[in-house]
């Protein structure tokens, strides 16, 4: 199963994300569950990058696939984006994806 951890502050500013795990759907190379999610969050950090001055640290392993983005700042553009992103993810959650993806938000 594939977690993303969602923290926001009491503001509802986005402070972090991290995605870890495989899917399970299919064998690794061929999950399309999993490619739908990595697609999702590194479009997001590259848009992040791309149509912000938002500052931001990401730590990738790429032999696990776990991505963890800390973001010094939340812009309205970032949430925005980071909101679109969470929004992408639910969908394939529900779209019976339940098994295979676990969405989790925490208050920083």
């Amino acid at each position: 199963m594939t977690n993303v951890l969602i923290y926001q502050d009491s503001e509802g500013l986005y402070r972090r994300f991290r995605v870890y795990g495989h899917a399970g759907y299919a064998t690794s190379g061929e999950d399309l569950v999993c490619c739908a999610i990595s697609t999702l969050v590194i479009n997001t950090i590259n848009s992040i990058e791309a149509f912000t001055d938002d500052d931001f640290c990401v730590d990738v392993d790429e032999k696990s696939g776990d991505i963890d983005c800390r973001l010094d700042t939340c812009s309205k553009d970032v949430k925005l984006l980071v909101d679109s992103m969470v929004l992408g993810l639910t969908k394939i959650m529900e779209n019976d994806n339940d098994k295979y993806i676990r969405i989790i938000h925490e208050e920083v």
